[in-house]
């Protein structure tokens, strides 16, 4: 696959040509004219049917999409390391509909931990009859970032069946705020601090108006409630020094039940060996120290509790794996879906830079 030079504007035409075909689009994201390839053929140099790979170094750039063909399809993009960048979208047959997200490039390019993956931006081009008419892809000026601390229920999980809700939620965002995911399979509050790869590597790329979620808890079995009180207050601080804004996560539930048909108090509710309340500990230091909290704990608990012991089993890896823990694609989404509910409900994103479609559903506005 040839690739282009970073410095240039490029659309990719697949398919039917752009031209003569209105795009259904809000005003101020009206698709812009194709631009053809050095050798004169619009986009060919960038994208196959499948996938599309543009030669750009790391940073943040304003993907433009132009989906819909001569029959009805349903096309959905994801790309990096698995990252869900926009829900199904349907569009009728004869219609083309302009779809825009943000996304953040970066080496590694899903785990900070993992291997470093392809230079560049990758993407995928999936659904349940796909038809990607253009692409064009520019440098974000203006976007807003939303920067994930976690573990292996939020990260950018490298392979099936397996997906944090962080690889999840940038298909709920907009153009102009992205997901930068340095989540990492395994890391407690200790470890996150300790390793170069994460913490080091996370505090000096913060800039003001950055938005931090910190979610750590699953990994902490053995972390004394002193200690991992410290730690998440040491995140905290980190991120107010460099002028971004934290926000406190509980962590999602695990999918373990009482014979009462209740998750049960201790494993399923993030309750260590050691007695420590994960999520009670979040929640007092959210309060004590001002900070914004997305009680995913509470949230997951809640809807795990009302699918029951059989309808929840989809949302976790129980029946590829036996998993009660991680999250399917599935689950994943629908917890990522929580968390944008929780960010525009407390006013910390703007409710015009979400999206409301869910899977399978047809992605709404640009």
């Amino acid at each position: 696959m040839r690739r282009f030079n970073a410095a240039v504007l490029v659309a990719a035409a697949l398919g039917a040509a752009l031209t003569g075909t209105p795009a259904h689009a809000a005003p101020d994201q009206a698709p812009a004219p194709a631009h053809a390839a050095p050798d004169g053929a619009p986009g060919a140099a960038q994208c196959t049917a499948t996938a599309c790979h543009f030669d750009v170094p790391p940073g943040t750039y304003d993907v433009q999409v132009l989906l819909g063909g001569d029959t009805a399809s349903r096309t959905a993009l994801t790309g990096e390391t698995r990252r869900a960048l926009l829900p199904e979208t349907a569009v009728p047959a004869g219609e083309r509909v302009a779809r825009a997200f943000t996304v953040n490039v970066r080496t590694p390019e899903g785990e900070p931990t993992g291997p470093d993956g392809s230079p560049g931006l990758d993407l995928a081009v999936g659904g349940a009859a796909p038809a990607l008419a253009g692409v064009r892809v520019a440098p974000a000026r203006h976007a807003r970032r939303l920067f994930l601390i976690g573990d292996s229920t939020v990260c950018d999980q490298p392979g099936d069946p397996y997906s944090g809700w962080g690889q999840q939620l940038p298909q709920f965002l907009r153009k102009g705020l992205s997901v930068a995911n340095y989540a990492d399979s395994g890391e407690s509050t200790v470890t996150y601090l300790q390793n170069p790869r994460l913490w080091a590597t996370v505090h000096p790329l913060i800039r003001p108006g950055d938005l931090v979620l910190i979610q750590l808890a699953h990994n902490d079995k053995t972390t004394d409630e002193a200690t991992y009180r410290a730690n998440l207050e040491t995140l905290v601080a980190g991120v107010r020094e460099r002028g971004g804004s934290p926000v406190l996560v509980t962590p999602i539930v695990r999918r373990w039940f009482s014979p009462d048909g209740t998750l049960n108090n201790n494993t399923a509710l993030l309750v260590n060996g050691l007695g420590v309340d994960h999520p009670a500990v979040v929640r007092s230091i959210a309060a004590a120290e001002g900070v914004p909290l997305v009680d995913l704990t509470a949230r997951t608990k809640a809807l795990v509790e009302s699918l029951g012991v059989e309808g929840s089993k989809a949302l976790y890896l129980y029946n590829e794996k036996r998993d009660n823990t991680h999250t399917s694609v599935h689950g994943a989404t629908v917890y990522a879906g929580l968390v944008r509910d929780e960010l525009v409900a407390r006013h910390l994103v703007p409710a015009g830079l979400v999206r409301a479609g869910t899977e399978g559903g047809r992605g709404s506005g640009v």
